[in-house]
C-alpha cells in the first residue's frame, strides 16, 4: 500500500531517499531552501511545496533530512505541526534528541528519531539499514514506508537509542578511515604507493572481524585474560607507532591517543590483561 509522506531536506541523502519513495509508490512532497535541488525529483513525479508550511500541510508522516537538530528548529519552529509524526534522520547527539522530542511534543508532534546507516548511493540496496527509536506505535504504523530506505531496527521507546547506535557506529567507522589515511602517510614516506600497500591494509582490516567474539566477551563477562595479547606488549607496539610518525614526520596525534590508552591501562593496573580491559579506561568513570 502507498503511503504519501514529505520529505524536507534534498542533500544527497534526502535525494536518495525521495528517489527510493518514489519508486515504490509513495505519493513524495519535497521542500528544500534551494528549490533547484527538487527539479531532478519534480521529473521523477514528486511534488514541490512553494513553503514550508505548505509541504508540512500535504502529508501526516514528515521525514527530515538535515545537518542536525538546530536545522530542525530553524524549520519547524512557528509552523504548525500539530497530529504530525516526524522522522529524523538527522545527526546529533542522544541528549539533543531527546530534547527535540520534548520540544516537538509541546507542539502536538511526535519524534521517530532515526539513523540511516549506509551512504546515499546504497539508500534502499541490499544491507541498507536505519536505527530507529520512539513510540513503538508510531514506529510500527510507518515500518512499511521506512523499510524502502533500508531495513528498519526498531529500538525501544527511549528516543536517544537510535543516536546513541548511530554515532557509536560512527565512532567506529570514522577511527577506521582515520587510521587508514594514517598508516598509509607511514608507508609513503619511504616513496611506498598506497596501491603496493593496500593489499596488506585489507588484509588486517578483513582480520579485525576475528576479534568480535572475544571483545564482546570479555567486556559482558568482565574478564581479561591476557595470555596472548597483554596490555604490556600492545602499549609498546602502540609506542613504537608512535616513534615511527614522529621520525617521519607524520602526525602523530592519532598514535598519541591510542598511545594515551594503553598508557592509562598500564597506569590502572590492567598491563597483564588482555588488550580489552583497555574497556575499563574509555567507560564513563574509567579507569
Amino acid at each position: 500500500m502507498s503511503t504519501p509522506l514529505t520529505v524536507i531536506g534534498l542533500g544527497p541523502m534526502g535525494q536518495a531517499m525521495v528517489a527510493k519513495f518514489l519508486e515504490h509508490g509513495h505519493p513524495t512532497t519535497v521542500w528544500n531552501r534551494t528549490a533547484s535541488r527538487a527539479d531532478a525529483l519534480v521529473e521523477q513525479g514528486a511534488t514541490r511545496a512553494a513553503t514550508v508550511q505548505e509541504a508540512l500541510d500535504a502529508n501526516r508522516l514528515i521525514v527530515l533530512s538535515l545537518t542536525d537538530y538546530a536545522a530542525m528548529y530553524e524549520i519547524l519552529d512557528g509552523r504548525t505541526i500539530a497530529g504530525k509524526t516526524i522522522v529524523n534522520l538527522s545527526s546529533d547527539t542522544p541528549e539533543t534528541t531527546v530534547k527535540a522530542a520534548a520540544w516537538l511534543a509541546e507542539r502536538g508532534a511526535e519524534l521517530l528519531a532515526g539513523g540511516l546507516m549506509v551512504p546515499a548511493p546504497l539508500v534502499g540496496a541490499e544491507g541498507a539499514y536505519a536505527f530507529y527509536s520512539g513510540p513503538k506505535d508510531v514506529f510500527e504504523a510507518n515500518e512499511d514506508v521506512l523499510e524502502v530506505v533500508g531495513r528498519p531496527d526498531y529500538l525501544g521507546e527511549d528516543h536517544s537509542l537510535a543516536q546513541l547506535f548511530y554515532l557509536a557506529q560512527l565512532d567506529f567507522f570514522l577511527t577506521t578511515l582515520a587510521a587508514m589515511l594514517h598508516s598509509i602517510a607511514l608507508v609513503k614516506t619511504a616513496g611506498v604507493s598506497a596501491a603496493q600497500f593496500a593489499p596488506y591494509l585489507k588484509d588486517n582490516a578483513q582480520s579485525i572481524t576475528m576479534y568480535f567474539e572475544e571483545t564482546i566477551s570479555n567486556i559482558d563477562r568482565g574478564q581479561y585474560p591476557g595470555d596472548l595479547a597483554n596490555i604490556l606488549m600492545m602499549g609498546a607496539s602502540a609506542d613504537h607507532v608512535v616513534g615511527a610518525s614522529e621520525a617521519t614526520g607524520v602526525d602523530a596525534e592519532l598514535p598519541k591517543a591510542i598511545q594515551s590508552l594503553y598508557r592509562r591501562g598500564i597506569a590502572a593496573g590492567h598491563g597483564r590483561d588482555n588488550w580489552t580491559a583497555l574497556y575499563n579506561v574509555v567507560k564513563p568513570g574509567g579507569k
